[in-house]
């Protein structure tokens, strides 16, 4: 589902006994963004966050605040696939850094991890057949998508079809199983721009592929130069902080 504004179905609560949704949590810009618009929409948000293996522990512990800030549930969910490797992110292999916008925007980086939306959203499935959700949030996005297949509407769709044919809840439920990804058609501008309408406090939340120990951005990975350039383009300052001053958003 690819529309900017949530709803809430004809007939279903809002507010703290509305419907139970699922949410991945990365605590990241776009799921954070999405977490404060599912809970502005009246959802009861389990937020699931996933230590798989992946190189610093800051962005678990930035979910952890987030969650706790918006309410939600939260669920931590241990996953090893640096077992698996294949990726920047669980690996050794070096995080690519300097890379130019256009080089970004083709090809799929050595930051993809191998079928992680697939993975994750697995658990979010099985998840909202435990605590009765039809719904379940992902913050992709496919305009500064940096080449990851699994953030295209396409998987989303195809996924959903997956979710009602291979769950108890959507062969026998009324109610089919809606992967609910809001963000999808948005650039980091248009998403920054929706959470400051939210509320939403940036500094909280992590991008950074290569965060230093205190979890200061490196600001030269995609994810941070993708963040800045939606900082800019919004005409807004990127609160987060940044190992260099220099590299801190104007």
């Amino acid at each position: 589902m690819d529309d900017t504004e949530i709803r809430i179905g004809a007939g279903e609560p809002r507010g703290p006994g509305g419907p139970p949704a699922v949410l991945l949590l990365s605590g990241g810009l776009d799921s954070t963004t999405l977490l404060a618009q599912a809970t502005r929409a009246g959802y009861h948000v389990t937020a699931l966050t996933f230590r798989y293996g992946q190189r610093h522990r800051h962005e678990v512990a930035a979910a952890s605040r987030i969650a706790a800030t918006y309410g939600a549930t939260h669920r931590i969910v241990d996953i090893d696939l640096g077992a698996i490797g294949g990726s920047a992110l669980t690996s050794d292999i070096e995080i690519p850094k300097d890379r130019p916008m256009e080089s970004m925007a083709s090809g799929i980086p050595v930051t993809y991890v191998p079928a992680r939306n697939t993975i994750f959203l697995s658990y979010a499935l099985a998840w909202a057949e435990v605590v009765g959700a039809r719904d379940i949030f992902i913050g992709v996005n496919a305009i500064d998508w940096s080449g990851y297949p699994d953030c295209r509407p396409e998987f989303i769709a195809a996924f959903e079809r997956v979710a009602n044919l291979a769950t108890r809840a959507g062969v026998d439920g009324v109610t089919p199983i809606r992967i609910r990804a809001p963000l999808i058609g948005m650039t980091k501008r248009d998403i920054i721009t929706l959470g400051r309408t939210l509320g939403v406090d940036y500094a909280t939340t992590t991008s950074c592929y290569d965060p230093d120990q205190t979890g200061a951005a490196c600001g030269r990975c995609d994810a941070c130069q993708l963040r800045q350039k939606g900082f800019r383009e919004a005409e807004l300052t990127d609160p987060a902080p940044y190992q260099h001053a220099s590299l801190t958003p104007p």
